[in-house]
């Protein structure tokens, strides 16, 4: 039960100075000329926990390697240290908000990262951008936050449209012809299965059907039961991790098994093996960014080696929520350095002119605010790993290019 009034007050303010304490890399007398001040709502609690806690990691790292392995944010001839203050917006978009309007006015934050899905992003950069203040953020994708005309909000990931766009298209390749899209109600699931529908009928595949189911639903048997009468070749799933469990789980209990299951944020992040075991393996998914993916930068090194540094500090490989919002605070990071100001037109300007290649992959900033440098990759379970196998730019070398195309092989036939 959400908390109001003093009580709630106060769990703020202990948040705040805890978390923190927890994120200015080194104490004490560090040798920095100052400080820039980043906040963040995010998800320790509700049903984006588990997702807001990879986004806050992967903050974390930035912090960590900017202030310990960088040398601080560099302004003009001076450096200084970086700091993100953190909210708890226990998944909730009103709440979100809220606590995006305390960061500005309360903790005078200089610019905004932003949190874990486009739900709570819509909200979140509306007040944001009401108040003229830049929000970089890599996890709400939703293509709608870009239609509304902001000058102030931009995405280092690829656009909830093209999540599944390297995975039908390898699909179309292997002799896939129906399809069926089942997606939760929320904005960037429907985006998904807006830009699902679109590549799948540009690629040939005959979409029998699309299926919306309410959001926070803890059963969709039914409908999984419903979309197996139509024997589809593909199933496509949008949402996120619970419904990525809901759908597996459902189709292990009903003995439901399309010839390839291409489902949103799920097959990318090993809990989901953990959770559910061989069920997932030959389950396709969307990533944003992998290990093994041929991405590198002079900032973190390659993709493999910002996932050995993120290892070294959290005890785990990073998932690609985690690695999406490590680049965004470095593309803000890189615009405040090329501004030589902490002035918000003058970061803006820089990042709209940002044109660099990352261990996350190319950003690019198109006039929407939206990265359109890097493609959406698409991975596959196999033997309870995670492997990379579309497109040919995410894959790492010619070895990985063969394997995708044995891969697919390994689909049971399409009818």
């Amino acid at each position: 039960m959400r908390t109001s009034g003093p009580a709630r007050a106060l769990a703020l303010l202990i948040s705040v100075l805890l978390l923190a304490v927890a994120c200015t890399g080194s104490d004490g007398d560090d040798g920095f000329d100052g400080t820039v001040r980043l906040g963040a709502a995010l998800s320790e609690t509700g049903g984006f926990a588990m997702e807001g806690s990879d986004s806050r990691q992967g903050y974390d790292t930035w912090v960590r390697w900017v202030n310990e392995e960088y040398g601080g944010i560099r302004i003009g001839d001076a450096r200084y240290k970086a700091e993100i203050i953190y909210y708890d917006d226990e998944s909730d978009a009103d709440t979100a908000a809220e606590l995006v309007q305390q960061l500005m006015d309360g903790d005078k934050v200089d610019f905004l990262l932003g949190p874990y899905s486009s739900s709570l992003t819509s909200t979140a950069s509306a007040v944001a951008e009401a108040s003229e203040v830049i929000m970089v953020e890599g996890n709400g994708t939703s293509d709608t936050l870009f239609d509304r005309g902001f000058r102030n909000l931009f995405l280092v990931a690829t656009a909830a449209t093209d999540y599944t766009r390297s995975g039908i298209e390898a699909l179309a390749a292997r002799g896939a012809r129906t399809a069926v899209i089942a997606h939760e109600d929320t904005p960037f699931a429907t985006s998904v299965a807006a830009g699902a529908r679109h590549h799948l009928e540009t690629n040939g595949i005959e979409v029998l059907t699309v299926e919306a189911y309410p959001e926070g639903v803890a059963d969709v048997s039914d409908l999984m039961a419903k979309l197996d009468e139509l024997d589809p070749d593909v199933f496509v799933g949008g949402g996120h991790y619970n419904d990525a469990v809901l759908f597996l789980r459902s189709a292990q209990e009903l003995g439901i098994r399309p010839d390839a299951m291409l489902i949103t944020v799920g097959p990318s992040n090993p809990q989901l093996v953990d959770d559910l075991g061989a069920s997932v393996n030959g389950v396709l998914g969307p990533s944003q960014w992998e290990p093994a993916m041929a991405y590198e930068g002079s900032y973190f090194g390659s993709a493999a080696d910002y996932a050995d540094y993120y290892e070294s500090l959290w005890g785990e490989r990073p998932v690609y929520q985690a690695a999406s919002s490590t680049a965004a605070a470095l593309a803000l990071h890189l615009a405040i350095e090329a501004a030589g100001d902490l002035d918000t037109d003058e970061v803006r300007d820089a990042l709209r002119e940002l044109d660099v290649e990352t261990f996350y992959g190319p950003i690019r900033f198109d006039e929407r605010g939206v990265n359109v440098a890097k493609p959406m990759g698409t991975v596959q379970v196999q033997d309870g790993q995670i492997v990379v196998v579309a497109p040919d730019a995410a894959a790492v070398g010619s070895s990985s290019i063969r394997c995708a195309s044995a891969v697919m092989r390994r689909l049971e036939p399409m009818r």
